[in-house]
């Protein structure tokens, strides 16, 4: 019996491998082993024209003592990511008015929702366009209402810049905030409301003991998204900023291109990424604890 029962276990745990071998090989391939490399050529002085030398932490010495742009880049990073609560509290105002009983309120869902889908590219020129000094809509519209006697210059300001491009953000990450804070509040039992209701808890109250807590998943993972869109806009900035003017719009994911691919410094390129890896799981981890530390798992 215990054979038979050992044979069916292995012929179980085989077949499991089976289906699982594709799968990890290509996460091995494309994710860890680049991961890897990237780690090893950190630590060496290499280029595609020479041969690699172990430098140690030399790349690390310079980015933190010596590079003032990556001090930029890291600043306006979390600059962008703080951010984000602003973007997921308005997506929540949103939310709790699309799932009311407003007339319309799916017509409004599908209009706030139509941003996110757009290319981001495509975003970047719309916006780029929005704040152009000469014949952008902003501008136009401040002179017209005599608001203003001179175009601002909002992408070549070094005050307006980084905003302007957060801004533009926020409006196509919206609507995905707002579906998946939709989604959250749809989860929420009815019957709690009603019970609150019945013992006379006012609205504000039933609002912070009873959605807040429930949708604690659901802002998290509104959270996780707004740190991974931070460390991934690289194509919003480059078409409306490139980075600029300056520095003031220079992101980490900016950065890290143009020293690998501007400069050729592959391997300082590296050194970048790797930090970048260490803050993104710094704050996520970070994010996960404020969320009670069980955000997104699942209840057994």
């Amino acid at each position: 019996m215990t054979s038979w029962y050992q044979r069916k276990r292995t012929r179980e745990l085989a077949l499991v491998a089976c289906f699982l071998a594709p799968a990890l090989s290509i996460f091995f391939l494309y994710r860890l082993l680049p991961l890897g490399w990237n780690v090893l050529l950190s630590f060496q002085s290499w280029s595609p024209l020479k041969a690699a030398t172990w430098i140690g932490v030399d790349h690390y010495e310079e980015m933190l003592l010596d590079d003032d742009v990556f001090w930029d880049a890291l600043t306006n990073t979390l600059i962008f990511i703080g951010c984000s609560p602003i973007a997921i509290a308005l997506a929540l105002a949103i939310a709790l008015l699309v799932n009311s009983d407003l007339r319309g309120a799916a017509i409004y869902r599908t209009i706030v929702f139509l941003s996110y889908p757009l290319m981001t590219v495509a975003v970047g020129i719309i916006w780029r366009w929005l704040y152009d000094e000469r014949g952008g809509f902003f501008n136009y519209v401040m002179r017209s209402s005599g608001v203003i006697d001179q175009p601002v210059k909002f992408l070549q300001s070094f005050d307006w810049a980084l905003p302007c491009v957060i801004a533009a953000d926020f409006w196509q990450v919206l609507g995905f905030y707002m579906i998946i804070l939709l989604t959250g509040l749809q989860s929420i039992p009815q019957h709690l409301y009603e019970a609150a209701r019945v013992d006379g808890v006012p609205a504000g109250a039933r609002f912070w003991r009873i959605t807040l807590p429930l949708l604690r998943p659901s802002i998290f993972l509104c959270i996780v998204v707004g740190i991974l869109n931070s460390f991934t806009s690289f194509d919003l900035v480059y078409v409306m900023t490139n980075g600029g003017p300056g520095h003031a719009t220079e992101l980490l994911i900016t950065y890290i291109y143009k020293a690998g691919f501007g400069q050729s410094r592959f391997d300082y390129a590296a050194a970048l990424t790797v930090v970048q890896f260490l803050l993104l799981v710094v704050l996520t981890m970070l994010a996960n604890k404020l969320s009670g530390g069980n955000a997104g798992s699942l209840e057994r």
